[in-house]
C-alpha cells in the first residue's frame, strides 16, 4: 500500500516526464505487433536517495550494474530469437519496451509509461462511456528484485497484465489472493532456505548467525528461515539486518564473541559484497560463509585479494546454463554503432551510458538468473501463441490479445526449453530448474560441489571430499556447546536450546538423543537400564517355582508336619483319659492339630506364580487358624495359673471359669474377632500380585503385595494373644520341675518372636525370589514350634515313660508343690 501511494503522489510528475520524453530507436525499444514491458536494474540507487520534492530519479546517473545490463542484453536476444523462430508465433512479431528500474520508489514513469493508453491514465474510467481500450503490453518481464515486484505489481495488477520477475524471491509473491498476476521464473525464499538448511543439517552445524538485508527479499528470507528451524537442532545465534551504513566492525565483534564460525547471507550482490570486502579489511578469519543466490557467483568476490583469508565460502545458486546463440548477439551488437549519443532525445530512464562496454565486457560477467530471463520470455511467447490459436503457418490475429487471456495461458505453460520442462504451479512458482551448491575453491571459481532437485521429488546431494576447509581437512564444528556423550540428556542453558549442560540419565531411564535428547525417558515396568543408557533391557522375571529344591524340602515338611498332628491327634486319642493329654489340655489339643494343619495349607500357596487367589490363601488361612491356636494357649498357659497360684486367692474366679466354659468363650470370641478383621482387611485392600522393580533393577521380583495398613488390626490381634500368653506361661516358671506345660510354652513363644524377627531382619535386607522361601520356612518353623517343643515331649512320656502318666505320679508332683508354697 505505502508503495501504491507513493506512485500515485508521482503521477503528475510522470506524466509531465511522459509528455517531454520521446522514445528513439534504441535498445530499450522494438517495434513488433504485441509488445512486452521490461524492468532491469541497469542502474542501482545503493544508498539512501534525498529530493526536496517528488520527481523521477534520473537512472543513468547512478552505479551501473554489468550483470543486470548481460540480463537486459537477454531479453532482447530472446525476443530477436523468437521472431526469427518459424514455430512459434509464425507471421506474428514481438516487440518491447524496456525500462531502467534502478529505484523502488523513484523510477515510477517507465511502470506508468506501460499502463496508459494513448499518453493517458485513466484506472477509474467508465468502461461504459468509452470504448474498449487494449492495453499496450501484454505482459511484463522483471522486476528483479522483491521489493521491485512489490512496488510493480499493484499498479499492473489492474488490468491483470501478467508480470513474470525472474529474481524476485519474497514468499509473499505466492499468494495469488494478492498478486493474481505474479509469476516467476525463480523459486521463492522458502526454497533457498530449504538448501540452506540442508547444507547446515548436512555438516551438522548448529550456531548460525543470519545477515540479512532490510528490504522485502532479506526480511523474507529471515523470516523463512526462522520457520525452517523451527523444533530442529539449529538455533539462530545471531540476528543482524544489514544496511549501506551498518558498522560491520562491531556487527563482526559481536559474532566472534558468541563463537560462531557459520555466517549465513542473504542479501543484494553491492551489500554483499561491501559486507565481505570488510571482513577482509577487518581480518575476519575461520568462518564458513554461506551466500544467497544473488551473490554465489561473483566473481569480483571469489577472485579478491584475501578473500582465502576469511575462511571457505559456499553458496546456493541456480544451474547455470549457457543460452546458445547469446555470445554471439552480444558481439554483433557491440559491433554496431549505439544510438544512445543522441540521450537528450531518450525517455527518462531509458539511457544505459554504456557505448563504451565491450562484449567481452558483457559476457565475462556471472551469468546469474539467465535462464530465468530466457525462459521468463519464451513462457509469455508461448502463451501469446495460444491466445492467438497460432498453427503452423500462421496465427488468428483477429482475436484480441488481452492481458488476462495471456495470463490465463501462461498458468498453463507446458513447453520444453533447453530440456527444461517449464511449467508453473498454482503459485505462479516454477516447477522446473534446480538450485547448486557451489564453492569458491583456490582458483576463485565457484565450483559445484552439490545440487538440490525439486521437482518431481526433493533431492539433496553434496560431495563433501571436494571441498576444501580452512581447518586443513576437518569440517567446522559451530556448536554453542559440545555434543552430550552417549547415556547424557541436555539440560538448557540459557534461551537457546543450542546451549546446554549435560547430565547423565539414571538407572530405570535412558536418552533417545533423535527423538528428545533433553529428556530422560523412563523405561516400562518390565524394562530397566544402567546409568546412562540409551535403551532399556527386558528385566529377569523371576519367582519360586513348585520344583525348586528349597520349595521341594519345605513342602515336604509341610506334609511331614500335617503327618505328624495327625499321628499324634491319634495317639492321644488313644491316651485321652490319661493325665499327661487332659494336662497338655484334653479336648483343646485336637482343636489345636486340626488348626495346625489348616495353617499349613498357606505354605504351598508361597510357591508359583502368584495369582490373586494364591496371594490371599498365602496369608488367610495361617493369620486365622493361628490365632485360633494361640488362643488356645494362651487359655492353657491360663488356667496353669490359675489352677496353682489364682485359685488359692479368688476362689469364684475359677468358680466362674468353670461354670461358663471360660476358655471356648475365649477361643471363640478370638476366632470370631480375627475372621471380622480378615473380612474387613480384605475387602479393602486384599493381597494381590505385585511386581517388585526397586530393589534390583534388572530382575522383576513376582510376589504378593501384603497390605500391612488394612491388615495391621489382624496382626495387632496376633501380637496381643502372643503377648498374653507368654504372660500367663511366664507367671508359672516355677511350676514343679516334671509339670513344665508352662515352661514349654514359654519356649515355643520365644522360638516363635525369634523366627519372625530373623524374617524381619532378612525382609528388610534382602528382597530377592527367595524371601518367599524365607516367608514359607518361618510360618513352618511358627507351626513346628508349637508340635515340637510342646507337644511332641508329651507324646513321648505316653510312649517311653508311661509311669509319669498315672493318677498317682501327679498327684505326688502337686502334693509336693503345695507343701514348697506353704513353707
Amino acid at each position: 500500500m505505502r508503495h501504491f501511494l507513493v506512485s500515485l503522489f508521482l503521477v503528475e510528475t510522470s506524466l509531465r516526464a511522459l509528455a517531454t520524453c520521446s522514445i528513439p530507436e534504441s535498445e530499450f525499444h522494438l517495434e513488433g505487433d504485441y509488445l512486452m514491458g521490461g524492468f532491469f536494474d541497469i542502474h542501482d540507487v545503493n544508498e539512501p536517495f534525498q529530493l526536496n520534492r517528488p520527481e523521477a530519479i534520473d537512472c543513468s546517473s547512478q552505479p551501473f550494474s554489468l550483470s543486470s545490463y548481460q540480463r537486459f542484453q537477454l531479453m532482447r536476444f530472446t525476443v530477436e530469437q523468437i521472431n526469427n523462430s518459424t514455430n512459434l508465433l509464425p507471421n506474428v512479431s514481438l516487440g518491447y519496451e524496456i525500462f531502467d528500474q534502478c529505484s523502488a520508489i523513484h523510477s515510477f514513469p517507465g511502470i506508468l509509461n506501460l499502463i496508459s493508453v494513448n499518453g493517458v491514465i485513466q484506472p477509474w474510467g467508465e468502461p461504459n462511456k468509452n470504448p474498449p481500450q487494449v492495453n499496450k503490453v501484454i505482459a511484463v518481464v522483471g522486476p528483479y528484485t522483491s521489493t521491485d515486484t512489490l512496488t510493480v505489481a499493484p499498479l499492473l495488477m489492474m488490468d491483470l497484465i501478467p508480470v513474470i520477475s525472474y529474481g524476485a524471491a519474497s514468499s509473499v509473491l505466492s499468494d495469488k489472493k494478492k498478486f493474481p498476476s505474479v509469476l516467476r521464473t525463480v523459486y521463492p525464499n522458502k526454497k533457498i532456505i530449504d538448501v540452506i538448511f540442508n547444507i547446515i543439517q548436512h555438516f551438522s552445524w548448529r550456531w548460525v548467525a543470519f545477515l540479512y538485508s532490510t528490504d522485502d527479499f532479506g526480511i523474507d528470507g529471515l523470516e523463512m528461515f526462522q520457520n525452517r528451524i523451527e523444533d530442529t537442532e539449529v538455533c539462530l545465534a545471531y540476528i543482524k539486518g544489514l544496511r549501506y551504513d551498518t558498522n560491520y566492525f562491531l556487527t563482526f565483534r559481536e559474532i566472534d564473541a558468541l563463537r560462531i564460525k557459520v555466517i549465513i547471507i542473504i542479501s543484494p550482490k553491492v551489500m554483499a559484497e561491501t559486507l565481505i570486502e570488510s571482513a577482509i579489511r577487518l581480518n575476519i578469519s575461520n568462518k564458513v560463509w554461506i551466500a544467497g543466490d544473488t551473490w554465489s557467483l561473483n566473481k569480483k568476490l571469489s577472485k579478491m585479494e584475501g578473500i582465502r583469508n576469511i575462511g571457505t565460502v559456499l553458496g546456493v545458486s541456480q544451474t547455470v546454463m549457457t543460452i546458445p546463440g547469446f555470445r554471439e548477439f552480444v558481439y554483433s551488437t557491440k559491433s554496431q554503432p549505439l544510438c544512445e549519443s543522441a540521450e537528450e532525445n531518450m525517455f527518462c530512464n531509458q539511457v544505459c551510458n554504456c557505448s563504451s562496454l565491450s562484449a567481452e565486457d558483457v559476457t565475462s560477467v556471472e551469468s546469474l538468473f539467465s535462464f530465468s530471463v530466457h525462459s521468463a520470455v519464451y513462457a509469455i511467447a508461448h502463451a501469446l501463441h495460444n491466445v492467438l490459436q497460432c498453427g503452423i503457418v500462421k496465427c488468428n490475429r483477429n482475436i484480441t490479445a488481452h492481458p488476462h487471456l495471456v495470463l490465463a495461458e501462461l498458468k498453463k505453460s507446458n513447453f520444453t526449453l533447453l530440456n527444461q520442462s517449464i511449467q508453473f504451479d498454482e503459485n505462479g512458482d516454477p516447477k522446473f530448474g534446480s538450485y547448486a551448491v557451489v564453492f569458491w575453491n583456490q582458483s576463485g571459481d565457484a565450483e559445484e560441489v552439490g545440487f538440490y532437485k525439486f521437482h518431481p521429488a526433493a533431492y539433496f546431494n553434496i560431495n563433501s571430499s571436494n571441498i576444501k576447509w580452512f581447518t586443513n581437512g576437518n569440517v567446522p564444528t559451530s556448536l554453542c556447546s559440545p555434543e552430550c556423550p552417549v547415556g547424557y540428556k541436555k539440560e538448557q542453558d540459557g534461551i537457546h536450546k543450542c546451549c546446554f549442560k549435560c547430565e547423565i540419565c539414571p538407572n530405570g531411564t535412558y536418552v533417545n538423543s533423535t527423538a528428545d535428547a533433553y529428556t530422560c525417558t523412563h523405561c516400562k515396568e518390565t524394562e530397566w537400564s544402567e546409568d546412562g543408557s540409551t535403551s532399556c533391557s527386558l528385566r529377569v522375571v523371576e519367582y519360586v517355582p513348585f520344583t525348586d529344591s528349597g520349595a521341594i524340602v519345605i513342602m515336604v515338611m509341610a506334609v511331614v508336619l500335617v503327618g505328624l498332628t495327625v499321628g499324634m491327634a491319634f495317639l492321644f486319642a488313644i491316651n485321652y483319659n490319661t493325665p499327661v493329654v487332659r494336662s497338655a489340655g484334653g479336648p483343646m489339643c485336637f482343636l489345636i492339630f486340626v488348626c495346625l494343619n489348616l495353617c499349613s495349607l498357606s505354605i504351598f500357596f508361597y510357591f508359583g506364580t502368584p495369582t490373586v487367589a494364591s496371594c490371599i490363601l498365602r496369608y488367610l488361612p495361617f493369620l486365622l487358624f493361628y490365632t485360633v491356636c494361640l488362643a488356645c494357649f494362651v487359655v492353657r498357659s491360663f488356667q496353669i495359673v490359675c489352677i496353682f497360684k489364682i485359685a488359692t486367692k479368688i476362689p469364684n474366679l475359677q468358680v466362674w471359669w468353670m461354670k461358663y466354659h471360660g476358655q471356648w468363650l475365649i477361643i471363640t470370641g478370638a476366632f470370631v474377632i480375627q475372621g471380622l478383621l480378615l473380612l474387613i482387611s480384605y475387602s479393602c485392600g486384599p493381597p494381590r500380585p505385585y511386581n517388585e522393580t526397586l530393589w534390583y533393577p534388572n530382575k522383576i521380583i513376582l510376589g504378593c503385595d501384603f497390605n500391612l495398613k488394612a491388615t495391621l488390626s489382624s496382626v495387632v490381634l496376633l501380637s496381643l494373644l502372643c503377648s498374653l500368653c507368654f504372660v500367663f506361661s511366664y507367671m508359672g516358671k516355677d511350676l514343679p520341675k516334671n509339670y513344665n506345660e508352662a515352661k514349654a510354652i514359654t519356649f515355643c513363644l520365644l522360638l516363635l518372636i525369634f523366627t519372625w524377627i530373623v524374617f524381619a531382619t532378612v525382609y528388610m535386607l534382602y528382597r530377592g525370589k527367595y524371601i518367599h522361601i524365607f516367608n514359607a520356612l518361618a510360618v513352618l518353623s511358627s507351626l513346628y514350634s508349637f508340635l515340637l517343643w510342646y507337644f511332641l515331649p508329651k507324646c513321648y512320656i505316653i510312649i517311653f515313660q508311661p509311669r509319669k502318666n498315672t493318677q498317682q505320679y501327679f498327684q505326688g508332683l502337686i502334693q509336693s508343690y503345695t507343701k514348697t508354697i506353704s513353707q
